[in-house]
């Protein structure tokens, strides 16, 4: 009897220490279960602040992108209002996207100088007496070589030139090209009365003597009208015509 009490008490002993060891298993994989719950939601929380991050700079772009494009708009209806609307916006969209593609040109400077160039009337298919062509007035020559290292294929002077998208895009190669070299003043000393006259002038202490005389009149108006717009507010508000 006293064995068989024994082999009871040893028993029931066993039974407790296993049942302590599967609670204690459950509680283990119950922590184990939540741990990695948590370390999933923080996963997934993660991704999900990267997302609002990603979409916040997407909509900081669109906006930037959306007021630059409203802005040139703005200005070309004021020089030529009666241009076709779609026009518009492929002239605007080609100046921003060449203020992305030169980092030493806005769309500031670039609309000031269509503006002069193109004498304050944004017309595609403006001409100089010089013989200068479209919003940026390129000399054919000019443009013949721009056409070849931007990739356009030149067809005729007019054809490529009088395309406002065309002109902008070499013209803006052209005076980006001649900033890189020497600076935003120069740059449009170069861009109107040619590289070896800014060299010269530059050579000199900007000695305005140097230039010729239309240049002399070419970089202060183009800087004044760059200074303009870059002070403007709100793309729609209306503003003075200089």
């Amino acid at each position: 009897m006293q064995n068989t009490g024994r082999h009871k008490n040893q028993y029931h002993r066993i039974k407790v220490y296993f049942l302590a060891l599967f609670i204690a298993g459950l509680a283990v994989a119950n922590f184990s279960f939540k741990v990695y719950t948590i370390e999933e939601s923080s996963v997934k929380l993660e991704r999900l602040v990267n997302s609002v991050h990603d979409l916040r700079a997407t909509l900081n772009l669109d906006g930037i992108r959306w007021y630059h494009l409203q802005k040139v708009i703005v200005i070309i209806n004021k020089f030529n209002p009666g241009m076709d609307e779609k026009l518009k916006y492929e002239i605007a969209k080609e100046v921003y996207e060449m203020s992305i593609k030169y980092p030493n040109l806005d769309v500031d400077l670039i609309c000031a100088t269509i503006t002069h160039e193109s004498a304050k009337t944004w017309h595609p298919e403006i001409t100089s007496s010089a013989g200068a062509m479209g919003l940026m007035q390129i000399m054919p020559t000019t443009g013949i070589l721009l056409a070849e290292a931007e990739g356009i294929t030149w067809t005729s002077a007019s054809e490529v030139l009088y395309n406002p998208v065309n002109n902008i895009r070499l013209g803006c190669r052209y005076l980006s090209k001649l900033i890189e070299h020497y600076d935003t003043d120069g740059g449009l000393a170069a861009y109107n009365g040619g590289a070896r006259r800014a060299e010269l002038w530059i050579a000199n202490n900007k000695d305005y003597s140097i230039l010729w005389d239309e240049t002399r009149q070419y970089i202060p108006a183009i800087l004044k009208l760059y200074e303009h717009y870059r002070n403007l507010g709100d793309p729609h508000t209306t503003f003075a015509q200089n």
